[in-house]
């Protein structure tokens, strides 16, 4: 039986994640999930293939989602209010346009001493309504396209043997940013399949492959490049039709509810993999 073993959301794009045990899943993925993003003085965003120290900057946010909190290695935490009322401005998302709240001037100086860059922090709107594309369509908040980002155990174990065969060291799920962490699918790539889950009290619809960029070189605890893995090792086996490799699936919200850690993951459709 196949059960979720890691949930994690993350409330600030590009910056590290918050594991837990239960979450909301609303139809823009899990509840605070790339609610608000770094971008530079001119509104374009900021991430990892760029600027690796996001990844220790780690965000913390109040269920209500009224307070954040700011977190690095050897400063002093940022404790903001956050502003989802102020001036709408233009932001920059892959060359669309969307609209962002911007979090003022002590949060620009605070990211932009820890990233050596002047960079400002937004939160989306309340009426933000971004469409997703994929097979199911979707919202989301700033993420990189869906709403719920899912990795199998078993995709995972077969990448480490094949590192491993190459002489590289295995890689913690972490370097793939998942949202749900998926164990008891005997054969790997089982997401790839699986294009109607029923999660706890929700349902989500296949929407795409996810296509992996350089933020997967980049080690999630230290905010630095780590080599060429693991994308040489993928590119051996995992090229995708459209280009790029893929590793775990995206998926839209079907039906919003709450998924916890041990909840059964129950394939409901299956489909033929986009690989």
């Amino acid at each position: 039986m196949a059960r979720v073993v890691e949930l994690s959301y993350y409330p600030v794009k590009g910056c590290a994640g918050t594991s837990v045990r239960e979450a909301l899943l609303t139809p823009a993925g899990l509840a605070h999930d790339r609610s608000f993003m770094v971008v530079s003085e001119e509104g374009v965003y900021r991430t990892q293939r760029r600027d690796p120290l996001l990844a220790v900057v780690r965000p913390l946010i109040t269920p209500d989602g009224g307070h954040l909190t700011l977190t690095a290695p050897g400063v002093e935490p940022l404790h903001l209010r956050v502003d989802t009322s102020g001036t709408r401005q233009k932001v920059d998302l892959f060359g669309t346009a969307y609209q962002g709240i911007d979090q003022g001037e002590e949060a620009a100086d605070w990211l932009s001493d820890r990233l050596g860059v002047r960079s400002r922090l937004v939160r989306t709107p309340p009426e933000h309504d971004r469409v997703t594309d994929g097979l199911t369509p979707g919202t989301s908040g700033y993420a990189d396209s869906c709403a719920l980002h899912v990795l199998s155990r078993s995709t995972l174990d077969l990448l480490d043997s094949k590192l491993t065969d190459r002489g590289a060291g295995p890689l913690p799920a972490d370097r793939f940013r998942p949202n749900l962490v998926v164990d008891g699918w005997d054969d790997p790539h089982t997401e790839d399949r699986a294009h109607r889950l029923r999660v706890g009290t929700t349902e989500l619809g296949y929407a795409k492959l996810a296509i992996r960029c350089a933020v997967t070189l980049v080690d999630q605890h230290a905010g630095t490049r780590a080599g060429p893995e693991p994308l040489r090792t993928l590119a051996a086996y995992r090229r995708a039709t459209q280009g790029g490799v893929a590793f775990g699936t995206k998926y839209a919200v079907l039906r919003p509810g709450r998924v916890a850690v041990g909840d059964e993951v129950e394939v409901t459709a299956w489909g033929e993999s986009e690989l």
